[in-house]
């Protein structure tokens, strides 16, 4: 029987969910940087109904959860959309990636497009690119980044430098 991968401290995977994209990418600090352990995007079918794609969402998410055991989760939080019919199946596949987080027993963090930017690229109203760029650098990732993938990292490195801050926040106020 093989042994349980064990968490890495503060190994934190990155959610950008979507119904037809959801971006996923998984990020452990280290001394003075973070160690890219894996990124991808799930491709999800558009020729099967929409309550099946939550399902596929949940269902590789919890395979992808298993197999990198992070120590949390991080979701891109819902932006407000002209479109309400879009919103709604974003916010459904939010859902799922949530629940995948949750039965997995990690603790799920929420964080807005402008916190993720702001993190990562020192701008809030970052263009796309320069979020990528920042996260080729940051990771030392060569060649092309999908951009759902991008993203996901961005939300990964989000929480980990939220994180951190809130710890060293801590630790300062302990008497």
């Amino acid at each position: 029987m093989d042994q349980p991968t064990q968490r890495a401290p503060n190994c934190t995977i990155g959610i950008d969910p979507g119904s037809r994209y959801t971006g996923y990418g998984v990020v452990v600090p280290t001394g003075g940087g973070y160690r890219h352990l894996g990124s991808g995007v799930l491709r999800v079918p558009t020729t099967i109904p929409f309550t099946e794609r939550l399902g596929f969402i949940y269902r590789q998410l919890t395979e992808i959860v298993a197999e990198y055991q992070p120590q949390f989760m991080a979701v891109e939080d819902v932006f407000i959309a002209a479109n309400v019919k879009s919103a709604m199946k974003l916010g459904q596949a939010r859902g799922a990636a949530i629940l995948a987080g949750v039965n997995a027993g990690l603790p799920v963090y929420e964080y807005s497009a402008l916190q993720i930017k702001q993190s990562v690229a020192g701008y809030g109203h970052a263009a796309k690119e320069q979020v990528t760029k920042m996260i080729q650098t940051l990771l030392l990732l060569p060649g092309p980044l999908n951009p759902n993938a991008a993203d996901a990292l961005a939300v990964a490195l989000c929480h980990i430098n939220t994180h951190a801050f809130q710890m060293r926040c801590q630790r300062a106020a302990q008497p």
